[in-house]
Order: C-alpha cells, then sequence, then structure tokens
C-alpha cells in the first residue's frame, strides 16, 4: 500500500523508544494549578523558533480556538475572517459570536476586501482579523503583510493559524530553497511580526506532537493563561506530547534543513510526473499537492481506480474553492521509488488499468523546478 494521506511532513515519527522516559501520562492537575517544567522550556524554544515574544501550548488547537476570543471579553467586538481560514478558528470565532462579537467573512486572500469591510459600519471595538498562514488549496502564503498593515491602521489584531506552514516554511525562500530554513512557519518566512499578531498552531504536521501553540506578545498570553478556562476545565498536554514536542524541536534543529531539502526533492520528482501525464497542478512546491484535473477521468473515478491498485490519496473539497481536488501528502520518510510507483499507478489509472502504461514515467534524472 502506498499512503499519501499522512500530514507529518517532516517524517518526525515518535515511537515510545525515542522518548525520554516518563513517569506518568499526567500530573492529574490542570494547567492552570501547575504546569511541567518541560511545558515551559519547549515553549521558550517555540517562540524563539517563530518569531514571537511568548509561547504557552494547548492541548489542541480546539481548546485554544475554544478560549482565544472569549478570553478577551468585550475586546472582539467584531471578528473578520478569510472565508478560507480554518474551520476550527472559525468555531471559536462562532462561541465568540455566541457571547456578544460582531463575526463576519471577507473574499479568501483579499486583503481589497478585508479593506472594505473594516471601512464598512462597523461597532466599536478592537477589530481581529484572522486568518490561515498559509492555503493548501491555493499553494499559496496568506499576504500577511498586507493583512497586518490593515489590522494596525484600526488599532486591531491579526490572528494567525500556522498549523501547516510550521516545520515546513521558513526564513530566506527562493526558487533555489522554496521552503526557507529552520522551519519557523510563515512569520519567519514574511518577517511579519509584532505585539499585534497572535499565532495559533499545532504541532501534529510537520513536528509529529499532538499538541498546539499560542504566541504573541507577553500581555497577550499572560492574559489567555490566566483566564483561559480550557486551562481550569481540560487536561494539560500529556508528558508523552510534551516529550514528542522536545523531540521534534531537537530534530528540527539538528536535521530539519536536510530532511526539508530532501522532500523538496520529492515533490519535485512526484510533480514532474504528474504534469507529463497531463494532470493540472496547485502552483506550488508544498509537500501537499492538489491535483485540479485529470485529462479524460472525473477526479472521484481516479480516486476510486487508485484506491484499486492500493494506493491511498486525498479526495477533498477546500473552503476556498468551488470544486473538489485530489491530494498527494508527501513526506520525507517518503523514498523516490514510492514516488515513481505512485506515478505509474497514476498512469494505469487514467488508461483505466492498462498496464502497458507501467513504468512509462521513471524521472530518476529530471531536473525541471517544481
Amino acid at each position: 500500500m502506498l499512503d499519501f494521506t499522512s500530514a507529518l511532513y517532516l517524517g518526525i515519527g515518535h515511537g515510545s523508544q525515542d522518548l525520554r522516559p516518563f513517569g506518568a501520562l499526567t500530573t492529574g492537575a490542570p494547567a492552570a494549578l501547575r504546569e511541567p517544567h518541560e511545558a515551559t522550556s519547549i515553549a521558550v524554544a517555540l517562540a524563539e523558533l517563530v518569531g514571537v515574544e511568548r509561547v504557552t501550548l494547548a492541548r489542541s488547537t480546539l481548546h485554544a480556538y475554544w478560549d482565544l476570543f472569549t478570553v478577551f471579553a468585550g475586546e472582539p467586538a467584531h471578528i473578520l475572517a478569510d472565508a478560507g481560514s480554518y474551520p476550527i478558528a472559525r468555531w471559536g470565532a462562532e462561541r465568540a459570536k455566541l457571547r456578544g462579537a460582531e463575526f463576519r467573512t471577507f473574499r479568501h486572500h483579499d486583503p481589497t476586501a478585508l479593506d472594505r469591510l473594516l471601512r464598512s459600519p462597523l461597532r466599536k471595538g478592537r477589530p481581529w482579523i484572522v486568518v490561515d498562514g498559509f492555503c493548501t488549496a491555493c499553494g499559496r502564503i496568506s499576504p500577511l503583510a498586507a493583512y497586518l498593515a490593515l489590522a494596525r491602521r484600526v488599532g486591531g489584531r491579526l490572528v494567525i493559524d500556522d498549523t501547516q506552514a510550521l516545520g515546513v516554511l521558513g526564513a530566506g525562500r527562493n526558487l533555489e530553497s522554496p521552503y526557507g530554513r529552520g522551519g519557523g512557519g510563515s512569520l519567519r518566512s514574511t518577517q511579519s511580526t509584532g505585539p499585534d499578531v497572535v499565532l495559533v498552531s499545532s504541532l501534529a504536521k510537520g513536528f509529529g506532537a499532538p499538541l498546539t501553540m499560542i504566541g504573541g506578545d507577553r500581555e497577550t498570553i499572560e492574559r489567555f493563561e490566566g483566564l483561559s478556562q480550557t486551562r481550569v476545565h481540560a487536561s494539560p498536554p500529556t508528558f508523552a506530547d510534551l516529550r514528542a514536542a522536545e523531540r521534534a524541536l531537537v530534530v528540527n534543529r539538528e536535521e530539519g534543513d536536510y530532511r526539508r531539502f530532501k522532500l523538496v526533492a520529492l515533490v519535485t520528482r512526484l510533480r514532474h510526473g504528474l504534469r507529463r501525464l497531463g494532470l493540472v497542478l496547485t502552483p506550488t512546491a508544498f509537500p501537499l499537492q492538489s491535483v485540479r484535473e485529470a485529462p479524460g477521468s472525473p477526479l472521484p473515478a481516479l480516486y476510486r481506480r487508485l484506491g484499486a491498485l492500493r494506493v491511498n490519496v486525498v479526495l477533498r473539497r477546500p473552503a476556498c474553492a468551488s470544486a473538489i481536488d485530489l491530494a498527494f501528502l508527501v513526506t520525507a520518510s517518503h523514498l523516490p521509488q514510492q514516488i515513481d510507483d505512485a506515478i505509474d499507478a497514476v498512469a494505469m489509472a487514467l488508461s483505466d488499468g492498462a498496464a502497458s502504461a507501467s513504468g512509462r514515467w521513471r524521472h530518476e534524472q529530471s531536473t525541471e523546478a517544481p
């Protein structure tokens, strides 16, 4: 079975034998009462990595967004969300709406639409602008600098969900190094930061650790920690989660750039093969490769044929798109031969199982840029 459904982009897995030993999964105490010292050191390392003043940890993005807007009761008089933003972030905004906040959306990746919304009649108060750092459907980083400039013009905050980019993107991105260095995410990539930025990122994808960070300026994070209800009524990240995050940060520091270099090569290999088969792909080197069109084959049919050939991919309908796409999630743990086998399987599926298609699309020597 060839699996292209995992978002563990850097190929960082955490077997029990890989983690520092721990005596129990949890202390039994909520984070508001007692927090392990490991959580503090991990938070410090994450703040340095992503480029914010301070970080605190949560069990999941759902825990983080459940509290984020309502902790600042009375401050977010209106929440303005990119129409393609992360669903769980919008769930948090909808909860705030039930508690009196105004909630609206604006067109995906469109600062002009946001500008018009900010100029429309809005109740008094500090607006919160909610966006994703990177959109896997469009294959683009959000226009964070433009959003941040608009937020600052009206005294607002920019809330960025950077789950996809954390561990993959970083500083110094260019054509030769499309992911950049360090894996610090969209803020490092775009150099968009400041006391009016709040960053929420799960570590469960690039870093393979099932917990979430909330980052921002010291005052914001201290207020969140002091007023968060999930820190009182829900369990904090377990010691297994913390050990996984601890190890992921070490792996990223010691070999992250090598893993990203390897990942780019694998993604490039896949893109060459699929495009030569006539598939239309989103123009990005990001490890989630999105097929928009396939010659002579509806994407649901192609998905079923690939499944019959024991190739697992993801058929999805992104929030920012009107049509479905077919996603191949590539990780640094894939082998070049697995990429070639997947391309062969697509060729067979497109030809409705013609065995003569097998082996046609081998690209070991390909040098075309993604």
